[in-house]
């Protein structure tokens, strides 16, 4: 990391590494980012950071991870053995010291001992590691007050001004007082210093209010750097809070500035207020003791606002007049938004920087994603949303993400046709609560530049639905039918290939029909082997990403636990002996192909499926057959595309399993949908399979699971989305005739 304006060789910012390391305390009981995430016992991440080119890297030495108790030996084993590692990787560390936290139960806020006791315990940290430079004592001070202090979220639990400014204070001091400990030690130690980018616009009538907030956002700054003076509004504001006038004096007399001036911005960080209560869903109504308002995200807006990073930073730099950075950049999306949001940030960092102001990175947050965001981490665990790499399965995967941030770092540049779409966040088409703009009905849609993805298989349940998923994600493709491309024609393949130059193929086309297959043998292995070799062969050549499709009827059922990807194929019918022949094939032309096997779709797009004719008998009161022997693991169509668009961007190869959480026989699948439908279950009558009359044999047990961690959300949530999908009208009006 280069500081000094002389070492900086390029016009380029940097690109740092954050892992997200909250340990928070919320009562009695403290959650550990860390230990959800398995950080402590996976000691090859920090190779994987370091291979991204990063060379700048937020890590936790954290006070509560290593003090739990007052006067006791302190182990230093984590932290010895991952910062160590990081020295050989030749990746400065930022040592974070307090991630959200309120200090060990020993400390409080309110009587000192949280300022001295991390003071003493970053003195310990600098004797042990005296060649790390960089610090950040405190991370988020203004946010973790809010959340301590102010709504009551985390320890210790306040709701009211004067413990917010209290605590706020007291994160403060502590920052200065441990940053003097440490440069007793290390005098040329530097603070790296964050807190949330944000601020809040309003009606006219709530002016008041977004200017009370757009001037608190500076505290944590302006004590830091000396800069909070009598003449200020907040002086007189904490005041008359109660806070004690040698409780701000102390920051005048021991100013401590940031030698870097992070801030962290996400969608959230900027808020409209509104006092028109009737526009916006109950969740956002709040309000202050004068007014009731409704307080939302600008993106659920759509507003001519002055606003945004690029205006943020701005007035942060003419404000502080100190060095910036972004300290944390993260979106929780699919991974083209989460390429898209960095791409934006990069670009406007950059943009900032060629324009004078100091700006020296913008930081690739979470990198192996986060936990419990969604509660506000006031629950162990919560959602997990991937970062750079994708720890899901246990084992840190990296994400189409990873590969962008090293053509970063390697390139300065990154050319992922995904790019060319904007964000959600900026798309007219996006959900929002009030406008004041002139919305254009019929706007049209611009051609898109950038190279497609080839959809095959126009006529499909899958391929229909990747073209609209794909459509939903701004994911600019082709849809194609075999009129168009027959992929049992090599000479059509390259042609069509040398003419729309894609990025990708998703093969959705081949022979579905299981038990004709037994009697039309030639046309069910030209189409789900022949065809997709050819594809698999060319987009090898020609260096395109490559995605098709098998089956779980690979399985001969015998196993009575769900297949994973290394299970021995043993396929009982034609249609299962061409996929397992093409799987072969496929992966010995293409290695780098991408062969989902799943099965049993159900989706709200169409009326081909089994829940959608399960529904339609169900509302006529007709009975339902389905075997009550055959186990499975349905398959939501939406989960299944999303899931595979995803995969198809991380770059994921081989064979993979990709089914919705859950093994079911038919008859449980009819039963649930009946059940959460709120139709008789006992319309669902069970019978042997061999009562089904079919020509082609069937696997008894064919469910699938991943082994390399991969899954779709459980079979009960897909059957209830799909009930309450946004298509429901379709289906209720198909099924009302």
């Amino acid at each position: 990391m280069n500081l000094k304006n002389e070492l900086i060789n390029d016009n380029v910012v940097e690109i740092w590494g954050g892992i997200e390391c909250t340990i928070n305390r919320v009562k009695d009981q403290y959650l550990d980012q860390l230990e959800y995430s398995g950080l402590y016992t996976r000691e090859s991440d920090l190779d994987l950071v370091a291979s991204l080119g990063i060379k700048t890297l937020r890590y936790p030495v954290l006070w509560e991870k290593h003090q739990k108790r007052k006067d006791t030996e302190i182990d230093w084993s984590f932290a010895d053995r991952s910062l160590n590692r990081l020295r050989a990787l030749n990746v400065s560390p930022i040592a974070g010291l307090v991630h959200h936290g309120s200090g060990p139960e020993f400390v409080n806020f309110y009587d000192g001992s949280f300022e001295s006791g991390l003071a003493e315990y970053a003195k310990k940290v600098a004797e042990r590691y005296p060649w790390i430079e960089y610090y950040t004592p405190v991370n988020e001070p203004l946010t973790t007050a809010r959340f301590c202090g102010l709504y009551g979220h985390w320890y210790p639990h306040k709701s009211s001004k004067y413990d917010f400014f209290k605590i706020l204070l007291s994160e403060c001091k502590a920052t200065v007082m441990a940053m003097k400990a440490i440069r007793e030690i290390n005098p040329h130690a530097k603070l790296i210093q964050t807190d949330d980018l944000g601020k809040c616009h309003s009606t006219d009538s709530l002016k008041y209010q977004a200017d009370l907030e757009n001037e608190r956002r500076w505290i944590s700054y302006e004590l830091l750097c000396g800069k909070l003076t009598p003449a200020k509004f907040m002086w007189n504001y904490m005041l008359e809070a109660g806070i004690g006038e040698d409780e701000l004096y102390y920051f005048l007399d021991n100013n401590c500035p940031p030698d870097v001036c992070g801030f962290n911005y996400y969608l959230t960080s900027e808020r409209y207020l509104d006092e028109n209560l009737s526009r916006y869903p109950k969740e956002f109504h709040g309000g202050n003791e004068f007014h009731k308002y409704a307080d939302v995200h600008t993106t659920l807006v759509n507003l001519d606002l002055e606003g945004g990073p690029s205006t943020l930073l701005k007035e942060a730099w003419e404000r502080l007049g100190r060095p910036l950075a972004i300290t944390e950049c993260h979106l929780h999306s699919q991974r083209e938004e989460q390429m898209r949001w960095f791409n934006e940030m990069w670009q406007t960092v950059n943009q900032l920087k060629s324009e004078g102001v100091d700006i020296r990175a913008v930081t690739a947050w979470a990198l192996f994603g986060l936990y419990g965001w969604n509660t506000l981490c006031t629950k162990p665990f919560g959602d997990y949303e991937p970062g750079v790499f994708n720890i899901s399965s246990g084992v840190a995967r990296p994400t189409a993400l990873a590969r962008y941030i090293k053509d970063l770092t390697e390139n300065r540049s990154c050319s992922h046709p995904v790019l060319d779409a904007v964000g959600w966040w900026k798309r007219e088409t996006r959900t929002t609560y009030y406008s004041n703009k002139v919305i254009n009905i019929n706007p049209g849609k611009k051609k898109p530049s950038c190279a497609p993805v080839i959809i095959l298989g126009r006529t499909g349940t899958l391929g229909s639905a990747f073209s609209k998923i794909c459509d939903e994600r701004h994911i600019h493709h082709v849809l194609l039918g075999r009129d168009e491309l027959d992929i049992r024609n090599k000479a059509n393949v390259k042609a069509i290939l040398a003419a729309l130059k894609p990025w990708a193929i998703i093969n959705t086309a081949g022979y579905v029909k299981v038990d004709e297959a037994e009697t039309e043998i030639t046309d069910c292995y030209q189409a789900n082997c022949q065809g997709p070799s050819i594809l698999a062969k060319e987009c090898a050549n020609a260096e395109i990403k490559f995605l098709t499709f098998s089956s779980d009827l690979v399985f001969d059922g015998n196993k009575k636990s769900p297949y994973t990807e290394s299970d021995p194929v043993s396929p009982l019918n034609i249609y299962g002996k061409s996929k397992a022949q093409a799987e072969a094939k496929i992966l010995e032309l293409n290695p780098d192909a991408l062969v989902v096997r799943t099965s049993s779709f159900f989706g709200p797009w169409d009326e081909y499926n089994f829940a959608f004719t399960t529904l339609l008998a169900l509302k006529e009161s007709r009975k339902v057959h389905a075997a009550n022997d055959v186990y499975i693991s349905p398959t939501y169509v939406p989960d299944l595309v999303n899931e595979c668009l995803n995969c198809m961007l991380d770059g994921e190869s081989g064979i993979l399993h990709l089914t919705n959480q859950g093994v079911c026989t038919w008859a449980d699948f009819a039963k649930s949908i009946a059940q959460m439908a709120g139709y008789d279950p006992a319309l669902v009558v069970g019978v042997p399979s061999m009562k089904m009359n079919y020509r082609a044999s069937r696997p008894k047990y064919s469910a699938l699971t991943s082994e390399k961690g991969l899954s779709l959300p459980p079979i009960d949530e897909a059957i209830e989305r799909f009930l309450e999908s946004r298509n429901e009208s379709y289906i209720l009006n198909k099924i009302a005739g």
